[in-house]
């Protein structure tokens, strides 16, 4: 069990780096006004992965461990719900794969973002405080 909470601590700081990267590449190509290309779906592409990742490792952690005895209380549920929803907003820009290059720019931008403020709350709701044990305070 402490391999794939690992593994899964492990990917969450490459979901961030790929995310980043991702921001501020939408952001240069908003502000440029520049077309979307080809970096710019790899990284969107690879957060999703990451996500997809992620969200298997999770999965994977919450049966085995709640099925060992932990149990599954509220805050899993919490952030199993919630980390669910990132997923989802990770992937909405498939949807503008169509659209005019400064729209899909700026709708990616807000779908990574998004995304990424939803695994900030779904961090949060694991106790101890997640963020307060990142941050040793």
């Amino acid at each position: 069990m402490l391999f794939l909470l690992t593994l899964h601590s492990i990917v969450r700081w490459l979901v961030i780096l790929v995310a980043l990267a991702a921001i501020v590449k939408l952001v240069i190509g908003l502000s440029q006004k520049q077309d979307y290309d080809k970096m710019t779906g790899g990284l969107v592409s690879a957060f999703a992965g990451l996500m997809d990742t992620q969200l298997l490792l999770g999965l994977m952690f919450f049966l085995w461990n709640g099925l060992a005895g932990v149990g599954f209380p509220r805050q899993r549920w919490e952030h199993l719900v919630i980390m669910l929803a990132a997923v989802i907003v990770a992937h909405l820009p498939a949807m503008w794969k169509k659209a005019e290059a400064q729209k899909r720019l700026r709708n990616t931008l807000a779908a990574v973002i998004g995304s990424l403020v939803l695994v900030v709350l779904g961090v949060s709701m694991l106790q101890p405080n997640r963020w307060l044990v990142i941050f040793g305070l």
